[in-house]
């Protein structure tokens, strides 16, 4: 796995090379210290996955995101940042991040966060899961919002059905394609499908449109 890491700490991405590099499996292609320079590296380089700080100058994370998703969107995008206010939670996801972690967390969910995104999976740190489903059940307008989800979910078909439980219950496309005894290039496309279909940008948007809709187990 070919990683961009981009912080504005000098400090910051020798500690996140250096957590990386106890894994085999994963190569820091290129740093970067503002946001416009990692859409750049990612220009150039076409990494798996960028790991992005949120408070970056020239360019911050989150408005980095979107351009790489507008640039690249085959590459990975993970939030690793100091800051879980909500506001920054529903920006990353909502400008395609496919994980959001905090520097506070252990350095072993930096490792399963690259590895569960890269494959095609979504993941928060575990504080961060709870304030998006603590949001989310106690939100005002949980009723139209489930009442829309179901709406849109009842236009998939039982096989994309399938696809999106597996999918919010943090299955990545391999695990999906093994247990549902299909090749994993049927399930990107699936799972791309099911995106268009539920309008949504990203699997972690799905996901949340799956527990909203009662899909799946956690907020019905």
């Amino acid at each position: 796995m070919r990683i961009v890491v981009a912080d504005d700490e000098a400090m910051i991405r020798a500690g996140v090379r250096a957590i990386l590099a106890s894994d085999p499996d994963i190569e820091v292609v290129a740093e970067a210290a503002d946001g416009r320079e990692a859409v750049e590296m990612v220009r150039a380089h076409r990494p798996d996955l960028a790991l992005l700080d949120i408070r970056m100058p020239k360019l911050d994370g989150l408005a980095a995101a979107a351009e790489i998703r507008r640039l690249a969107p085959e590459v990975g995008v993970i939030m690793l940042t100091t800051f879980g206010e909500d506001e920054y939670i529903a920006g990353a996801l909502g400008n395609g991040a496919g994980g959001f972690l905090l520097k506070s967390g252990d350095p072993r969910e930096l490792i399963a966060g690259i590895r569960a995104v890269a494959e095609g999976a979504a993941f928060l740190s575990p504080q961060v899961a709870r304030r998006v489903i603590n949001e989310l059940a106690r939100g005002g307008g949980r009723m139209s919002r489930a009442a829309e989800a179901r709406q849109r979910i009842a236009g998939l078909t039982g096989r994309e059905r399938q696809v999106l439980e597996l999918l919010a219950g943090g299955l990545s496309n391999a695990e999906i394609a093994s247990r549902l005894h299909v090749v994993e290039g049927t399930v990107k496309a699936y799972v791309s499908g099911i995106l268009t279909r539920l309008a949504v940008r990203n699997r972690v948007q799905a996901a949340i449109m799956a527990y909203e809709a009662g899909v799946v187990d956690g907020l019905a």
